[in-house]
């Protein structure tokens, strides 16, 4: 479950998702592209981010996806399980 969007596609840069990655207490969000797909970044060191991709790790499915900031549509914070 998703909580509200932080940010939708034409606010979406580096910067805002690196001010997410670095907010304290950090709060785990989910990324969604323009394909649909999702991406739950629940540990700030779960995430690599460059001036065009983001890299996320999902250590627990020993998964890596690489996502062009271009296709990130929002980003929300993830709902409490």
């Amino acid at each position: 479950m998703y909580a509200r969007a932080l940010f939708q596609e034409s606010l979406m840069d580096a910067d805002a998702i690196l001010e997410l990655v670095r907010r304290q207490p950090f709060a785990p969000f989910v990324i969604r592209l323009s394909s649909g797909e999702t991406h739950e970044v629940r540990h700030p060191e779960c995430i690599a981010i460059t001036k065009t991709r983001v890299v996320i790790t999902d250590p627990q499915e020993d998964r890596i996806a690489v996502c062009s900031l271009m296709h990130v549509t929002s980003v929300d914070y993830l709902q409490p399980t």
